[in-house]
């Protein structure tokens, strides 16, 4: 059937019918059921009516039997046929004598009974329902009724009418249905009484709706007192500074500031004040001085310092054979470990917690692969038994795929080894389900960010054994705090710096490079090297330019998903999204056999680039996996009835609707925020002065860091000597450092 919206119509689509069966009823609400259709306005449904049609949609409740209208969307499923898509629906009133006595007598109303419900019928006549709901007093005048049935009939009917009520006002005022029943199911029949009396609660008791979600609608239907607004609107500013600058704390200044922004009015100082310490009194924000925390980041942020105290109290181990050993691995493997390399291997595999660091080249990942040779050998370990005892994790995906190549043995996501469970935000392993591992090794742990690390910290045994891998000069964690720079910086956790730099071939230069970089000190950046050329051009012919260089590198056999283009923003003519879509002209150009989804402005189309935006770890994909669109599937063909987008990301097939396709994006380019953990043979990089604040020495340190064999820089040679003097990148404030440094010297400061 061709389903087509009639122009100029701008009626609500429209079923009504009687409700039959469930045949889906999912834990949010989401329900498949099947109707019989009595009446509609949608023309291409007219053959439909006295007929049994699927429906879809969120419900609250959904009875057998009982009369609802349905507004929605027609679709074509192609294997089970016309279905209906419901966003918002009624409860149709029995109708009629007849079926106002029918309504009486089902199994709603317990131990009525037919012959009852004729009589309350003959006495009150068709309107029966209406006359109870204003005054239940009516059914005095019902022959043979109780006055426990008088208050069991009303009781269950206002129950009845409540909740559908209470839905379609949630949806009346702006609430979607997907919302609407969230609300409901958070507060029945309170939930009128939360909606008068702080709207704003909402936000206390499920982070699945947003607090601009809230205010709209509060402010919208004048469903708000200003105290209650002001409050929530503080820790909606709080939460969001918080992650978007990366802090653990923020001051007075930026609070202010910010909620007065978004209010549009001014305040005193002692009012703005009392509402701080208010929200202190209610343990929503902790503050210290001029430092004002959200409660969950104080929280993380001592669960870290208080599991460092107890792994710093641990006793080390020792390996009587350990020196033997190292000897035997490098005889084995026919390689020489520097001193620095030596000692890494014997502070990981004998102290409590250990941090291993250094720049691309020092030899991180070889360390790595010594350690778990050794811990396998000095402990005695089969493979199994290895397993059960050490973990491997890195805070990515691609990250994890890259330790567990190097060390032929698994390797898992953080998110994944803690069992991340999506519906309900939480983590299996935890404080009251601990992982039984012994040794846990962390790769890229500089992405590591404090709520996350907590909740690793909050999974592990207190007799733990940890060792953090990863690279001081590199970008932070994306979420607030900057982990492994604090760890270092106290100095109360044994550190490795690694530093000297191991050349693929006598002409390679990336890891001097990034060297020099880290160190300010420029050398030899603009000559050609066997790994590395700068290509010189304006700020005008970047995109050009690198269109060129492109094919050039397409026609000499190479396949775009073997190399990365990064770069700093997204913005402007040589920013991220402005060269995605000229580079997907260059890679994956229009073609009639590749089918193609327009989202926004975003054309989507078979065998494009794409990169992931958000963890989703029971699809085992996560923020930066790089994978390819290899197929799309229209909805006359799929098997959801809806667009279907599928991206094969290294072997792994995962499967998205539209509604999904905000958690991706084309991967021809992506920012170098977002190819952190990830290493390419060949990258690409662009730099001009027009990226202008993002021009900063680690931001460029650790692109440069990202290329494997081959790595070329186009653009201005001047922004790039901007980029390496320029050290003022924004300084996170935290406090885990100065916690740490007072658990190492807390004997003088109590004293």
């Amino acid at each position: 059937m061709d389903i087509k919206k009639k122009d100029g119509d701008d009626m609500k689509d429209y079923i009504k019918g009687t409700f039959i069966k469930s045949i889906f009823n999912g834990n949010n609400g989401y329900t498949i059921g099947i109707v019989r259709i009595k009446e509609t306005n949608n023309e291409d449904l007219k053959d439909f009516v006295n007929k049994n049609m699927t429906i879809t949609g969120y419900f609250e409740e959904l009875r057998n039997d009982e009369k609802y209208l349905f507004y929605g969307e027609l679709f074509e499923h192609p294997k089970y046929g016309i279905q209906y898509n419901v966003s918002s629906y009624e409860r149709v009133r029995p109708e009629g004598i007849d079926g106002v006595k029918e309504f009486l007598a089902s199994d709603l109303f317990k131990g009525i009974g037919e012959k009852m419900a004729n009589s309350i019928v003959d006495t009150l006549g068709e309107d029966a329902l209406n006359k109870i709901l204003q005054d239940k007093s009516c059914l005095n005048f019902v022959p043979k009724l109780s006055a426990k049935k008088i208050d069991q009939i009303y009781n269950v009917l206002m129950k009845y009418e409540e909740s559908h009520r209470t839905i379609i006002y949630l949806t009346e005022l702006g609430f979607t249905m997907h919302d609407a029943l969230i609300i409901y199911n958070l507060y029945k029949d309170k939930t009128s009484f939360i909606l008068k009396t702080n709207i704003y609660d909402i936000l206390n008791d499920t982070e699945e709706i947003t607090f601009l979600k809230v205010d709209e609608v509060a402010t919208k239907n004048d469903l708000y007192e200003d105290v209650n607004r002001v409050k929530a609107c503080i820790l909606y500013i709080i939460k969001s500074l918080t992650f978007k600058l990366g802090d653990t704390y923020l001051n007075y200044e930026q609070i202010k500031e910010g909620t007065l922004n978004y209010l549009n009015y001014d305040m005193a100082d002692d009012l703005f004040h009392d509402f701080l310490n208010e929200l202190s009194k209610e343990k929503k924000i902790v503050i210290e001085s001029d430092r004002y925390y959200d409660i969950d980041i104080y929280k993380s942020e001592d669960v870290i310092v208080q599991k460092l105290e107890t792994i710093h109290q641990k006793k080390p181990l020792k390996y009587k054979k350990i020196s033997d050993e190292i000897i035997h691995i490098q005889t084995f493997n026919q390689i020489n470990y520097n001193q620095k390399q030596i000692d890494a291997i014997k502070c990981a595999l004998e102290n409590r917690i250990t941090i291993i660091t250094g720049g691309p080249g020092t030899g991180k990942t070889t360390i790595i692969k010594a350690i778990v040779h050794l811990y396998k050998t000095l402990n005695k370990l089969y493979d199994t038994s290895l397993e059960n005892r050490l973990a491997l994790l890195a805070p990515t995906g691609r990250a994890s795929k890259r330790l567990a190549e190097a060390t032929l043995m698994p390797a898992s996501t953080i998110h994944r080894f803690l069992k991340w469970n999506k519906d309900n935000n939480e983590f299996g392993i935890n404080e009251y389900n601990k992982a039984m591992q012994q040794l846990i090794i962390i790769d890229e742990a500089s992405m590591i960010d404090i709520n996350l690390l907590a909740s690793l910290f909050k999974g592990l045994l207190d007799d733990i054994q940890i060792i953090f891998v990863g690279d001081y000069n590199q970008l932070p964690s994306v979420g607030p705090g900057t982990i492994l720079k604090d760890m270092i910086e106290s100095q109360t956790i044994k550190t490795i710096e690694l530093e000297v730099l191991y050349r693929q071939n006598n002409n390679s230069y990336i890891p001097e490079l990034a060297s020099e970089i880290k160190n300010n000190i420029l050398g030899a950046f603009l000559e050609l090297h066997d790994d590395y050329h700068f290509l010189k051009c304006s700020s005008d012919d970047i995109k050009k330019n690198l269109c060129n260089i492109c094919k050039s590198i397409l026609n000499k056999g190479f396949n775009y998903r073997n190399f990365q283009i990064i770069a700093p923003t997204y913005l402007g003519v040589n920013g991220i999204d402005a060269l995605n879509k000229c580079l997907q002209n260059i890679f994956n150009p229009k073609d009639d056999e590749k089918r193609e989804y327009l989202s926004g402005e975003t054309i989507f189309r078979e065998n494009d680039k794409i990169l992931q935006l958000v963890n989703m770890p029971d699809d085992n994909v996560f923020n930066g996996d790089i994978g390819i669109l290899t197929r799309i599937i229209p909805p006359n063909i799929s098997e959801s009835k809806k667009y279907e987008i599928y991206v094969d990301f290294d072997g792994n097939i995962v499967k998205y609707l539209p509604k999904d396709l905000n958690k991706i994006t084309h991967g021809f380019v992506i920012s170098i925020h977002k190819s952190q953990g990830s290493e390419f043979d060949i990258v690409i990089m662009p730099l001009c002065h027009s990226y202008n604040r993002m021009l900063y020495r680690k931001l460029l340190y650790t692109g440069v860091t990202r290329a494997k064999k081959k790595l070329l820089l186009i653009g201005e040679t001047s922004a790039f000597i901007k980029a390496v003097n320029n050290n003022s990148e924004y300084q996170r404030k935290t406090a885990l450092k100065e916690k740490l440094v007072k658990l190492l010297y807390k004997d003088v400061y109590s004293g």
